[in-house]
């Protein structure tokens, strides 16, 4: 089969493109299909760094793991990191390339940038048998189309048969589903091979009318109705695109392993980025995880955690102007435990010189680690390991910030812990299981809680078990047998057309 490609494409954002394609991805590994995840464009806050040091967004490196193949920047490489203003970082090949506009990327770069997004495409389909490709959006976005390089314009290029999804849960799928195909052009119409349904609610025999009306209407089939399950997301692309105000993660498995539960409070900053840090102190029995944005939220939080940032100066002033930054300093000095990672440590440090990100000069950080951070033109991209409280640990550094530590009680990991208060640039040094327990003891004995970490929580495994359940969601509700006819024989000959189309 080697090379054979599919395009994962949705009627809108959020419509579970991304689960699709993981899914995609894992039910293949189990045929003993070799097989690569592909997002040529992607938008988002939430990235990775992979062991060459590129930089790509978190969703396709699960979707590798889903795979089971080592991340790397051909499966994603066009990365827009928004910074707000409607400008973005535009990272190339896993390497930021600098600051721009939407009008000026819609406008002309994207088009430049097609032929090494279908040279990565080619790349890939020489080294795997599959390549499962990932839209964005939707693809009748028809004012970008001209520029397109992820949705049609990728399928066309490359020859990609499209299977289109739609999420029924909102509502007026049928209608996004012939919608979307009748704004394509002729052409692209020809690569649209058919439909899949997502996060449906009951008794599929109530789809069929509507199923066989959308068939007659589009002359395209269905691959597929996938039900609704709770907890299959992946890595969130895009932290902007959602509210997480309220939002509670926590461990629906099993109930605390000591007596107390540990609550854990994440001030939602402007442009969070990797928010996905603190899913590993989710799966902890007995950790809630909430999202805040009012300083008495924080009152009964055993630790607060203040995430990583597009904005560092742009966050520490939203801080406070909640009143959140107060709040944050009063619990410090009360000895009560607080985290910061990336831009969180960065905030808590005495000073942040910035003439890179924010232009806005030298201001006073929260002051509450001995560390000054300077803003280096030269983007940090790591992967640091090591040890910390006796046990190894992992993780990525994605910084412009330089800190400069000066003193505290003790190092932690690259940055220091003064008091209650920890601080760090290391994502992701949470997934490491005993890392993990050790620090979490430390936070329960500071916070006065008799809370136990369980021993047996792997946090690894229990990624490795969403991804099956993944897999096993297509196994069991996609036509697999049709699937895979797609990616081995591309799109067939013969759809009809379906007016209006689109110039």
């Amino acid at each position: 089969m080697r090379g054979g490609g599919l395009l994962v494409a949705g009627t809108t954002s959020d419509a579970g493109k991304s689960v699709v394609t993981a899914g995609i991805c894992r039910w293949l590994t189990r045929q003993g299909v070799s097989v690569a995840p592909f997002k040529a464009q992607n938008m988002s806050l939430n990235s990775y760094v992979t062991r060459e040091g590129a930089e790509i967004g978190r969703a396709q490196a699960m979707q590798a793991q889903a795979a089971r193949v080592e991340p790397s920047a051909l499966m994603n490489p066009v990365l827009l990191k928004p910074g707000g203003d409607r400008t973005s970082q535009v990272v190339l090949m896993g390497r930021p390339v600098g600051e721009m506009s939407a009008r000026g990327y819609h406008n002309g770069s994207r088009a430049e940038l097609l032929e090494t997004v279908t040279g990565c495409l080619e790349e890939l389909r020489g080294r795997y048998d599959a390549v499962i490709c990932e839209g964005a959006g939707s693809p009748a976005e028809i004012n970008l189309r001209r520029g397109d390089i992820v949705n049609m314009g990728l399928a066309r290029a490359a020859r990609l048969p499209v299977v289109v999804v739609g999420d029924i849960d909102r509502g007026g799928v049928f209608a996004s589903f012939f919608g979307t195909t009748a704004l394509l052009a002729p052409e692209d119409q020809e690569l649209v091979c058919g439909y899949l349904v997502n996060k449906f609610r009951g008794d599929v025999s109530l789809l069929e009318p509507g199923l066989e009306m959308l068939r007659g209407l589009t002359g395209r089939r269905f691959y597929g109705v996938l039900p609704f399950r709770h907890g299959l997301g992946i890595d969130e692309e895009d932290g902007l695109r959602m509210s997480l105000r309220g939002s509670v993660r926590e461990s629906d498995t099993a109930p605390p392993h000591g007596e107390d539960v540990l609550r854990v409070a994440v001030a939602a900053v402007p442009l969070m980025s990797n928010f996905t840090d603190v899913d590993a102190l989710a799966a902890e029995p007995g950790v809630l995880v909430r999202f805040v944005d009012r300083p008495e939220e924080l009152a009964d939080a055993d630790l607060v955690v203040l995430p990583g940032t597009r904005g560092t100066v742009k966050a520490l002033e939203w801080l406070r102007r909640r009143g959140l930054a107060d709040a944050v300093v009063r619990r410090a000095a009360e000895g009560r435990p607080v985290l910061g990672i990336c831009g969180g440590f960065q905030m808590l440090a005495e000073t942040i010189e910035d003439d890179v990100e924010s232009r806005a000069g030298t201001v006073p950080g929260l002051g509450l680690l001995p560390a000054r951070v300077r803003f280096a033109m030269e983007k940090t991209l790591a992967r640091p390991s090591g040890k910390a409280y006796g046990e190894p640990v992992e993780g990525y550094e994605i910084h412009h910030g330089v800190a400069d530590v000066r003193g505290g009680d003790e190092p932690f990991l690259d940055g220091c812990r003064n008091g209650a208060v920890w601080g760090t640039h290391w994502h992701g040094s949470l997934e490491s299981d005993g890392f993990r327990r050790a620090f979490l003891r430390r936070v329960a004995q500071a916070a006065g809680r008799r809370f136990v970490p369980a021993p047996g929580t792997a946090f690894g495994a229990l990624r490795e078990e969403q991804l099956d359940r993944l897999g096993d969601l297509i196994e069991e509700h996609a036509d697999t047998g049709a699937l895979l006819r797609l990616i081995e024989q591309g799109p067939p000959a013969g759809l009809p057309f379906v007016p209006p189309g689109a110039p």
